[in-house]
């Protein structure tokens, strides 16, 4: 499953066609503005659509209002990630930075234990002999880039987490198979029940639901 999230992640579809045999449900019962109890359990409000292009159409009509919007796809989405707001993907340089400490590193341990700390006299070549240490030094370079990018990723994402609340949404196993879900987050300085709802309504999901924590 691809999914964008806006965090910085991640990150409103105009899709209104229902698709055949699918049902779909009824948009959430408004909450009253003075529940500050039913606020707190509310993760967010999520819409269901049916194509990727109602998805990223969505995802751009509530990045004009909000910061924190989520977006799940079985598969990435050409230009979903921009439509949450991604602008900058730090992955390349971390993994950068971690091939140049990789290479580097092994580079000095090379050169520390046959110049300075176990230095033996070989056929009177020089005990600094750099072709020798060319190759372990480009083997860790790769080896330290990839593991920085590995480590880039998970936490970026959020990784390892057993447990999400958009994991209680209705049908959201879908995200994994043929649909595609936007949530808009209460934890946004923006969000406003009332208003959200209203607006996610207005992309025309299949589908309208409550994600509780």
């Amino acid at each position: 499953m691809s999914t964008a999230d806006d965090t910085s992640g991640n990150g409103v579809r105009a899709s209104g066609a229902k698709p055949t045999g699918t049902a779909a449900r009824s948009p959430v019962d408004p909450v009253s503005a003075g529940d500050d109890d039913a606020h707190v359990r509310l993760y967010g409000l999520l819409g269901e659509f049916a194509t990727p292009n109602a998805l990223v159409q969505a995802a751009r009509a509530a990045r004009e209002r909000y910061k924190h919007v989520d977006a799940y796809a079985p598969y990435s989405v050409e230009g979903l990630a921009e439509a949450v707001g991604f602008t900058r993907n730090r992955v390349p340089l971390v993994a950068l930075l971690g091939g140049l400490a990789g290479g580097a590193g092994v580079y000095f341990l090379q050169w520390y234990t046959a110049v300075i700390d176990y230095a033996i006299n070989v056929g009177g070549r020089p005990a600094h002999s750099w072709p020798m240490f060319v190759p372990v030094t480009f083997e860790m370079t790769i080896l330290g880039g990839a593991l920085a990018a590995v480590l880039a990723l998970l936490f970026g994402n959020g990784l390892p987490n057993l447990y999400h609340p958009i994991f209680n949404a209705p049908d959201f196993d879908l995200a994994m198979r043929n649909r595609f879900f936007l949530c808009l987050r209460s934890d946004d300085p923006a969000f406003e029940r009332s208003q959200a709802d209203a607006l996610l309504a207005a992309t025309r999901p299949i589908a309208r639901s409550e994600v509780r924590r």
